[in-house]
């Protein structure tokens, strides 16, 4: 093969559609847009709009919210490190961080590091360096002989009592705004009808 017959997959280049012109052309004149109307002219957008009736996106419901505080980690099992392990992808006398993780193929780059999880069966002592792990992953790894560190810091007592607190005056706010309109109507006594006298 030489450079002059190299060319590109059949369909893999395909040509720009000319408008406007001649006739001959099939998309001369209008430009393939029909007579007037609204969708002739330039600068037009009617995405969504149904003609006047209620368009979809308002016809669906909202559902939930996206947590702006939210963590995104690349999780990993156990039984993940353990084959990487045997298939000698990580050395078990080095300590294994998110960095080492993502060089041996195991995890995805992700905003908040990895977290660890006890999916499957570790027997190879491990020392691991992780954003985040589960109960049952430290008790499997320290049961092998190995160690976790926790690099992304937990919430303390002290943040924790808080949330608890600012979720119990909530509640009890709510309860107190229901409670009250029926509480009103209890007290209100009903008026009696005033009997007309027959004269």
């Amino acid at each position: 093969m030489r450079l002059n017959e190299l060319r590109d997959n059949a369909g893999a280049h395909k040509l720009r559609k000319r408008v406007g012109r001649g006739i001959g052309s099939g998309t001369g004149k209008t430009a393939g847009r029909g007579h007037k109307g609204q969708k002739s002219r330039s600068g037009v957008s009617l995405l969504g709009f149904e003609g006047g009736q209620m368009p979809l996106y308002r016809r669906l419901p909202k559902r939930g919210f996206k947590n702006m505080f939210s963590k995104e980690f690349s999780v990993v099992n156990l039984g993940r490190i353990q084959e990487a392990v045997d298939a000698k992808k990580l050395d078990p006398k080095k300590t294994i961080d998110g960095a080492t993780l993502l060089a041996a193929g195991i995890v995805g780059r992700s905003k908040n590091g990895v977290k660890l999880l006890a999916k499957g069966e570790i027997k190879t002592k491990v020392d691991l360096e992780v954003a985040r792990a589960s109960m049952a992953a430290i008790a499997a790894i320290e049961k092998a002989g190995g160690k976790v560190a926790i690099t992304l810091p937990a919430l303390n007592e002290e943040q924790l009592e808080a949330r608890r607190a600012k979720r119990t005056r909530r509640a009890e706010k709510d309860k107190k705004v229901s409670v009250a309109p029926a509480e009103k109507a209890k007290k209100e006594p009903k008026a009696e009808p005033k009997e007309e006298s027959g004269e």
